[in-house]
């Protein structure tokens, strides 16, 4: 078991369930509502805490009531919130719609929220922690954050979840020991695959563990030798809910390498996970 600390955001989702993706200008019913705790970092922790791990979340959380539903779902999980930093605002809230004829989920997202900056990490003590996990958001600051870490922690593995093309992120790459990107962010920069992607780029992170995720296409990963490896999808009898199936394979491989598992077997494994979280609603994995 070790102690992980996740940096990045938390949100109240607001899921609409339907039987079938609305056109535009449609007026539809929703056949269900959830209100959840979402996020990708969090996501990522809930589930690791499921694995076994310690975890705790750095980031803001806005002084108003949704708040309350947020830190009561990271408490039920067993998530530390030592080291959030409270600030005025509202609780980011992203509005999603749920197709229950395929599980895909289209997002809204809405934040009027300042982000976690290097000025609140800076005074956290890192000394408790075996890993370091942070989103790609907020680039200056990350990029502050993770190299204060190097300098504090260096033998404490820092992974970096790339999900969205963002101005400056690449020059985040050199300072992850592990560097998880998305189909999105990978289609965005015009590759094809996600071999494309991890060979471009390689000489912008020599000494990383590479990974993208591809959908039910599976997933791609480049030890430090350079060398390629796959593993494919592993989809559930029925498709249910997509949502945070990229932060359940992240946490899926975080746990794997925590435990010393080569590459390939990390990717089998957070595929497996991935693919097991579709099969359900929420993150009870």
């Amino acid at each position: 078991m070790a102690t992980i600390l996740g940096i990045g955001i938390a949100t109240l989702d607001i899921i609409n369930e339907v039987d079938g993706f609305p056109t535009e200008d449609a007026e539809v019913r929703a056949v269900a509502q959830q209100r959840r705790r979402g996020g990708n970092a969090t996501n990522t922790l809930v589930v690791l805490s499921r694995l076994g791990h310690r975890c705790s979340w750095a980031g803001v959380l806005a002084e108003e009531s949704d708040a309350g539903e947020i830190l009561a779902d990271l408490s039920r999980h067993g998530i530390g919130t030592g080291p959030v930093h409270r600030a005025g605002g509202k609780v980011p809230t992203s509005y999603v719609t749920l197709n229950r004829q395929n599980g895909s989920r289209t997002i809204v997202h809405w934040r009027d929220l300042p982000e976690y900056g290097f000025e609140q990490f800076r005074t956290l003590a890192l000394h408790p922690y075996d890993w370091l996990h942070f989103e790609g958001r907020n680039v200056e600051e990350t990029r502050r954050m993770l190299e204060h870490a190097a300098a504090v922690r260096p033998e404490v593995p820092r992974s970096l979840e790339i999900e969205k093309v963002r101005p400056g992120i690449e020059t985040l790459l050199l300072h992850a020991d592990l560097l998880l990107f998305s189909r999105g962010y990978a289609r965005d920069r015009g590759f094809g695959s996600a071999g494309e992607l991890l060979r471009a780029v390689r000489p912008s992170a020599p000494d990383a563990l590479l990974v993208c995720a591809w959908g039910e296409d599976g997933a791609w990963g480049m030890d430090r030798e350079g060398d390629l490896l796959h593993t494919p999808a592993f989809p559930p009898p029925r498709v249910v809910d997509t949502l945070g199936a990229g932060d359940t394979f992240n946490a899926g491989m975080i746990d794997a390498l925590l435990n010393e598992k080569p590459l390939a077997i990390a990717l089998e494994q957070a595929a497996r996970l991935a693919g097991r979280k579709c099969g359900l609603s929420g993150f009870d994995v």
